[in-house]
């Protein structure tokens, strides 16, 4: 997974010849101690043999944990010097071998990183590893093996070489941490300084080369690959109809424009193209703005907030073809896995419009400048599926005249998948603040339906889902992890539930377990997740002087909402680990 990844980047690489390992060329990427052959050959520090007096050597671990800074019996990795209570990392004590989880990641250290480094009988010390290359001569010509990297030490100015189960990453505050404790001498203070002022150096070093990217990648939008037409994918096949299956209008080479908006063209009305061998307009004919992709003249823009967008480069009047939405044309099946691998990497931009009960156009890796048009709960465009030469294509046009300038939108009529809601940012005045919610009707929605005979209001049904709108954690807005109990409006961010990746399947919130022993909750506290179960309610929730509603004691009484922001960090890492259905590896994935 890792080596396909990399390969998606547009750089340079440099590849294991002992194992499928691949890193970028650059110091912040290649992992120390890894032995450059050539410019795209190495091996790995993953191949180090780490042998002292012919016998493999262990890591020196902390003597404190990670992530509580306390000492005690502790879970020691097996790689590195980490080191955890196995009840801070809410775990047995395993037996046999473990590794942290970033060693499991496969997180090594890289050059020009500032990390603390554990030599004989010294105590820990603030070093940077260096890049064998330019350190000096005499320090390379020392004795060392693979996986084993120079490092310079901050106060005495020395260099060593060490391995990766003798360093761990220094942090921005470990200076005033240990300036705390007693023993100082002036060499180790000196130390302390000159690595603070390096790290701070180096970080913004990152942050200046960032800031370039960002500025670079903003000026052109990401690349993709420029198609004309839909490309079929694996077993999706393009119909092509036999001339005798395709329809023929009424429309005659005589009239002033057959086959146009204005005429009474039945092709047009069905939406059917003509066919230039079929239509009795011949050459003549103006229903045929997909075969001679008479699009509309447009450029990619920058737009404020909504990424790249695209506009019309001229005027437009309603019903007007602007353009057709082309990309990769995939199966269900397809739709499904690339969904799920772009929630795995945490892709948020989809390009996917469903062309068919079983197809569906994906114009991300594929596409034309249609790919580029954003969403609008006011939109002034709309899709419309149309039969050209046999085959359902999907088509841009008009829904009121538009001027020369102006942004193209279209509303996505997007279903939430994966229990997920995006934000919008289109900026209408009827905005739903979600996609995917239904928003009052715009200006060119109102000129489209302002003929259509009114009809009955209907009555909304008392049973519908309906979810809030804010995280029930932290109260603020954005991407939502939804309910699916009955009746539970509550939605979260996944970072409010200590998750990576949306829940699969059916999924209840933390609302309705214990938050002590995670049975079923029978009381449940109005102001946050916090609920009990018939054996642990007793004294857990007090009346409020907020319409008497019931609240735990993460809350005063008698300002329960005052009390809930204060509380929210707290409720948050105390709170246990969410369970949820993980998503099957192999079969196809349930429908959400």
């Amino acid at each position: 997974e890792l080596l396909r990844w990399l390969l998606t980047k547009n750089s340079r690489l440099i590849r294991c010849i002992r194992c499928p390992l691949a890193y970028h060329t650059s110091d912040s990427c290649v992992a120390a101690g890894s032995v450059i052959l050539t410019h795209h050959i190495m091996i790995c520090s993953n191949h180090g043999s780490a042998k002292k007096n012919g016998l493999l050597t262990s890591p020196v671990n902390v003597g404190w944990c990670f992530l509580c800074a306390r000492g005690g019996k502790l879970l020691c990795c097996d790689s590195c010097p980490a080191s955890f209570h196995p009840e801070c990392l809410e775990m047995e004590m395993p037996e046999g071998s473990w590794s942290c989880s970033d060693c499991r990641a496969g997180k090594k250290p890289h050059y020009k990183q500032i990390v603390w480094v554990k030599l004989g009988n010294y105590r820990w010390w603030p070093a940077e590893i260096c890049n064998p290359r330019l350190v000096p001569s005499n320090i390379q010509s020392l004795r060392h093996d693979i996986g084993d990297f120079p490092v310079f030490f901050f106060g005495s100015h020395d260099y060593y070489w060490i391995n990766q189960g003798r360093v761990f990453p220094y942090v921005e505050n470990d200076k005033n941490f240990v300036t705390g404790q007693i023993n100082i001498n002036k060499t180790f203070k000196k130390a302390l300084e000159e690595a603070a002022r390096r790290f701070q150096e180096l970080k913004a070093q990152r942050e200046s080369r960032e800031a370039l990217k960002q500025d670079r990648n903003s000026r052109k939008p990401p690349p993709y690959k420029f198609i004309k037409s839909n490309k079929p994918v694996g077993k999706v096949q393009v119909h092509v109809a036999d001339l005798s299956e395709i329809q023929r209008c009424n429309c005659k080479p005589a009239d002033e424009h057959p086959c146009s908006l204005e005429s009474q063209c039945l092709n047009r009305m069905l939406q059917y193209e003509c066919h230039p061998q079929v239509c009795p307009a011949g050459d003549s004919c103006e229903n045929q703005c997909f075969s001679k992709r008479l699009y509309a003249e447009t450029e990619v823009i920058k737009t404020e907030g909504r990424g790249w967008g695209l506009r019309t480069n001229q005027a437009l009047k309603k019903g007007d073809f602007v353009t057709e939405y082309v990309g990769e044309v995939i199966d269900s099946e397809e739709c499904q896995q690339r969904i799920k691998r772009a929630h795995e990497n945490h892709v948020t931009n989809f390009y996917m419009l469903t062309l068919t009960k079983d197809r569906v156009i994906d114009a991300g890796p594929k596409g034309n400048s249609s790919r580029f048009i954003n969403h609008s709960c006011s939109p002034n465009c709309e899709t419309q599926k149309w039969t050209v030469n046999g085959d359902v294509r999907i088509g841009i046009f008009a829904l009121c005249d538009i001027e020369a300038g102006t942004e193209l939108t279209f509303n996505y009529n997007l279903h939430c998948v994966g229990n997920r809601r995006t934000s919008c940012h289109c900026g209408s005045d009827n905005c739903s603040g979600f996609l995917g919610v239904q928003p009052s009707f715009g200006t060119c929605e109102k000129a489209r339906n302002a003929k259509m005979k009114q009809k009955k209001r209907k009555l909304r049904p008392e049973g519908k889902h309906t979810h809030e709108y804010f995280c029930f954690c932290c109260g603020k807005g954005g991407e939502l992890v939804m309910c699916d109990r009955k009746d539970c409006p509550k939605a979260y961010h996944l970072l409010c539930l200590n998750l990576t990746k949306p829940p699969y399947g059916r999924w209840e919130c933390p609302w309705h377990d214990c938050s002590v022993c995670s049975n079923p909750a029978s009381s449940l506290c109005d102001f946050c997740p916090r609920s009990f179960c018939r054996d642990h309610e007793a004294g857990a929730l007090t009346t409020s002087s907020l319409d008497d509603r019931l609240c735990c004691s993460s809350h005063n009484p008698l300002s329960p909402l005052g009390a809930k922001s204060s509380s929210t960090q707290q409720r948050r890492s105390a709170q246990s680990p969410v369970r949820v259905k993980e998503e099957p590896e192999s079969g196809q994935p349930a429908t959400e």
